[in-house]
């Protein structure tokens, strides 16, 4: 049984370190999402020429063709959108906003000196489950995990001794592959709670008008506890043994024990943060607060604008301790260090541009929405009666596979969900399966995939965390690197769906496993 074991286990690492060989011998990422922009312009190209289209499953009717960028328009776009598309890619502000209040609390030395007071305080053993939990806690602030989380990670291990890259993967899975599950509702509820409905509508409007946002609440729950066991042997039993032991010089400078002045920085930074949340708190908790909104909680503007929050949450009290400890002495030291944050950003800065232009090519072409329409085809043709407990289990585990297939190339859980709701909440629901059945498979399937696709908006800047370890860090090692979570969350997770759909339990407040219609 031993040799049994070490077999298997040296299979899994073996396979792991040819995926993670052959994805380093691509091309530098800019040059890789240089490629596709390029053959999405070919293939635009092509596929328009031959007419290529699908009925839109949105709009009854209407088609949607490809659209060529190897047209006289489709040139003239390139050329008119090279400006937007840099400055409209989604991450390239959060990322650079937020780095701007990280920057002044990281080169001031707060957290620094937090972390270090952090692991000799916290019991060792709990660090990877509290890590991978707050990672799955991050998505209350929607994409922020991304760029708060991921890179403390690194640190966090780094001052505990081990791999950072541990770190920064443990928080990345729980930040990204955990994105659906909450302890609380997001903004991702209502998003894809309110397309769901409006699917369900088209079947059933009376049973539509019943539904609720809150609709797979009580599995997403317990799915926060999963995934954090999960998460945390993946971390401990095979990432970490894997990495190896890190040989950096990170580790001993930051478990030096804390000097007198930054133990009383740290106390004044700890002020500094009660104040600043105290006063931000006014513009939301009372009724007159300008942050604070009617209706559904996540739909408060107060969670439109959590980038500038972070900024000064963290700006404030890194300018505090700064000044307590004198690693800033006036406001030239802040531009300094904030000039020097960006100085950083150069090489993330140069990825944005070209993802840019991809992103933006790939959704004017259409390509992405034609792939997801023929997926939802493919596997409404597949003809399982609902009859059968075993081809309906089936049939949700095929859903889960192609959802999380299409997940690689578009990276939208809305956009996605827009293009298959229509489809697929109807077909479940002549199936005899509830519409909130159905939104909970998609959101399996949309989040366990993150980690490992390239288009993920936030891949690159993950990458760039990992450099600052390991400048031979590339696409194969991260997603080697995160493979283990994507297929442990998958495996571990449509068991418990399996086993929620055998017991039918309710997914969430009056949101049933079967459709009574």
């Amino acid at each position: 049984m031993e040799s049994s074991e070490t077999s298997k286990r040296g299979f899994l690492v073996r396979s792991l370190d040819m995926i993670e060989r052959v994805g380093n011998k691509l091309p530098h990422p800019v040059t890789l999402f240089a490629i596709f922009a390029l053959l999405v312009v070919l293939f635009s190209g092509i596929f328009a020429s031959l007419g290529v289209q699908v009925a839109d499953p949105i709009n009854e009717g209407e088609v949607i063709e490809v659209k060529s960028l190897m047209s006289s328009e489709g040139i003239q776009y390139i050329f008119e959108s090279a400006v937007k598309n840099f400055t409209g890619f989604a991450p390239l502000g959060t990322v650079l906003v937020t780095m701007l209040g990280i920057g002044i609390a990281e080169r001031s030395g707060l957290i620094s000196a937090a972390l270090r007071g952090l692991v000799t305080s916290v019991p060792k053993q709990l660090m990877t489950a509290a890590l991978v939990f707050g990672g799955i806690m991050s998505s209350m602030a929607s994409d922020a995990g991304y760029v708060v989380l991921v890179p403390l990670g690194a640190v966090l291990f780094a001052g505990l001794g081990r791999h950072p890259l541990a770190g920064l993967a443990a928080a990345f899975a729980g930040v990204s592959a955990g994105f659906s599950a909450n302890l609380l509702l997001t903004s991702l509820d209502p998003l894809l709670g309110g397309l769901t409905i409006q699917a369900a509508e088209t079947v059933n409007p009376e049973y539509a008008a019943g539904m609720n946002y809150m609709m797979n609440y009580y599995f997403m729950i317990a799915s926060v506890f999963l995934l954090t066991i999960v998460g945390t042997f993946v971390t401990d039993k095979l990432v970490e043994p894997r990495l190896g032991k890190y040989k950096g010089s990170i580790e001993e400078e930051s478990m030096s024990h804390l000097k007198p002045e930054e133990k009383k920085g740290l106390w004044f930074a700890l002020f500094a943060i009660l104040g600043t949340v105290a006063v931000l708190s006014l513009l939301v908790v009372p009724s007159w607060g300008p942050l604070r909104g009617e209706g559904d909680v996540t739909s408060w503007p107060f969670f439109q604008v959590l980038v500038p929050i972070i900024l000064i949450v963290f700006f404030v009290p890194g300018f505090v301790y700064g000044k307590v400890t004198k690693s800033i002495k006036d406001d030239k030291d802040v531009a300094n260090q904030l000039s020097e944050t960006m100085a950083t950003m150069g090489s993330y800065i140069v990825l944005a541009f070209v993802a840019g232009q991809f992103v933006a090519y790939f959704n004017e072409t259409k390509l992405g929405t034609v792939m997801a329409v023929n997926g939802a085809e493919f596997i409404q043709g597949l003809g399982f009666s609902g009859d059968n407990m075993f081809y309906s289990i089936l049939l949700i585990l095929i859903f889960i596979l192609v959802a999380g297939m299409i997940n690689l190339f578009i990276g939208s859980a809305s956009a996605k969900w827009a293009i298959m709701a229509p489809v697929f909440v109807p077909m479940m629901m002549n199936l005899g399966y509830s519409p909130e059945l159905t939104q909970l498979a998609y959101r399996i399937a949309d989040s366990t995939t993150n980690v490992i696709s390239p288009l993920l908006p936030y891949f690159a800047i993950v990458i760039v965390f990992a450099q600052k370890y390991d400048k031979k860090v590339g696409i194969g090692t991260l997603i080697s690197t995160m493979l283990p979570y994507s297929i442990f969350f998958t495996i571990t997770w449509i068991i418990m769906l399996v086993v929620w759909m055998l017991t039918g339990v309710p997914l969430g407040p009056n949101a049933p496993i079967h459709y009574p219609g």
